[in-house]
């Protein structure tokens, strides 16, 4: 939209790293996030181990995915002690996990038995977050493209929804028309602060496809007049940040939402934006086991840039995803075969572009850790070897890694990729009709080992068959 009409009498008002990198000058301050790194490694070490003594993986299962449950769990402390330290006493927070990142329905029910809410962007994610056991209340919804149906579902059961656009917002007034809805209402706006160094996954840019961007002709004004024309219009929502995104850039998104929902107060006479829903999106390192950038710096660079955000007279929603999750993931591949081509040595393995998509296709902008392991699952020592940590796919392009110095990997060992508890368990790719892994969780058993719990059971042939149309095998051949 390149101008906005700000009358109204045609509407119904009735109804570059890739961590982020972070700038000189902030007051980081300890964070126990980042000294649970070696803790975090050690259970990785006894997990893997484990998951090749009982069988988890081995020459008939190559491939499953582990997650760290006491890590998921100290993240999501984290994240509440974090805001806890830099919010007004009383002051209603709701922290909402992007379903999108992990969309499974043990990990959505262990966050909400932890105090997490839940984001959703479309129906699938928000019948995961209902088979979780997460009640309404605690459930936004957000996404470009919500159909009638989408936004009567929520309505129906009280789900926060965020409207993205004008053209959302006026469904919104057909539904709700002369009714006060018993959902919380709310528009999306688009600050336009800029992007940060992966531009697919840049939401704040000038021509980003979310939200009303604001700075385009007459865009704030008209956001202005929405508010005014519908009391029941309450809470304000924007998303900065991502992986790639500097946390200073970030902290200035929320500032223009802040400052804008000010200005419509101010104008309405009264505090109609009560909730600012500030997203998610803080980075990842990906470069070693330590947990930064930490939830704590962020909220105290959020505290400093916009102090009034804390002060209690906002509610606060928050939707982080990866960063909750990412930490606490492993793929773990068995090594088919090793062999070497032009001098490079190359580990064979059944984990590629199936699993790790954005990596194989984007490495430079999503590179993960491998680390090895041998026959045993424990980790491997010795001199470092330059090699390629290859998938099962059939092209040539599908690697893990390239080019990476670490010890060898021989045949019946084993790669793990670390990091991987956000997305790389949500997107398989069927590549080759490659199977989606088996995904379990684990902790301690209470004798000194480690105890799995099936949070995925692999995916079987007859179900990729049977996604893949097996069930009418004819329709072609008989109906023409």
């Amino acid at each position: 939209m390149a101008a906005y009409d700000t009358g109204t009498a045609d509407r119904d008002t009735t109804g570059d790293r890739p961590d982020g990198g972070t700038g000189a000058g902030i007051d980081r301050g300890p964070d126990k996030d980042t000294e649970a790194a070696a803790d975090g490694a050690a259970r990785r070490h006894d997990a893997v181990r484990a998951a090749v003594e009982q069988g988890l993986v081995g020459p008939d299962t190559p491939l499953v995915g582990l997650l760290d449950i006491a890590g998921i769990r100290a993240s999501a402390a984290a994240l509440r002690a974090a805001f806890d330290a830099v919010t007004a006493p009383g002051t209603p927070v709701l922290h909402a996990f992007a379903v999108k990142a992990t969309p499974l329905v043990p990990v959505l029910r262990l966050l909400h038995q932890e105090g997490i809410g839940m984001e959703v962007a479309s129906p699938g994610e928000l019948a995961l977050a209902r088979a979780a056991g997460v009640p309404p209340a605690r459930t936004v919804l957000d996404s470009p493209a919500k159909t009638p149906a989408e936004l009567r579902e929520a309505l129906g059961l009280g789900i926060a929804v965020n409207a993205d656009n004008p053209q959302e917002l006026a469904r919104l007034d057909g539904l709700v028309r002369s009714a006060t809805p018993l959902s919380p209402l709310g528009l999306r706006v688009n600050p336009q602060v800029g992007g940060g160094s992966i531009e697919a996954l840049s939401t704040a840019t000038a021509t980003s496809k979310f939200g009303v961007a604001l700075r385009d002709e007459g865009a704030r004004e008209w956001v202005v007049r929405a508010y005014l024309d519908r009391p029941w219009l309450t809470r304000l929502h924007t998303h900065s940040g991502s992986q790639g995104m500097p946390l200073e850039l970030m902290a200035r998104g929320v500032a223009e939402a802040y400052g804008l929902a000010e200005e419509v107060n101010e104008r309405a006479g009264r505090r109609q934006i009560d909730t600012l829903d500030i997203g998610g999106g803080l980075p990842v390192n990906f470069g070693s086991d330590a947990h930064t950038p930490a939830y704590g710096e962020y909220a105290r660079l959020l505290a400093a840039t916009v102090p009034g955000l804390f002060d209690g007279r906002y509610g606060l929603v928050t939707e982080f995803g990866r960063s909750l999750l990412a930490k606490h993931g492993i793929v773990l591949a068995r090594v088919e075969y090793a062999k070497s081509a032009g001098g490079r040595a190359i580990a064979v393995t059944h984990a590629g572009v199936q699993v790790a998509a954005r990596t194989v296709y984007a490495p430079r902008s999503w590179p993960l850790r491998v680390a090895a392991y041998d026959a045993e699952g424990r980790p491997k020592a010795g001199p470092d070897v330059v090699q390629d940590v290859a998938g099962p796919a059939c092209f040539a392009g599908d690697l893990l890694a390239e080019g990476r110095s670490m010890p060898p990997l021989d045949q019946g060992d084993y790669a793990a990729a670390l990091d991987t508890g956000a997305y790389y368990f949500a997107h398989h790719y069927g590549y080759n009709s490659l199977a989606r892994p088996a995904v379990h969780g684990f902790g301690p058993d209470g004798a000194g080992g480690v105890r799995f719990a099936v949070v995925r059971t692999a995916q079987t042939l007859d179900e990729i068959v049977a996604e893949s149309g097996g069930a009418h095998a004819e329709s072609l051949t008989g109906a023409f």
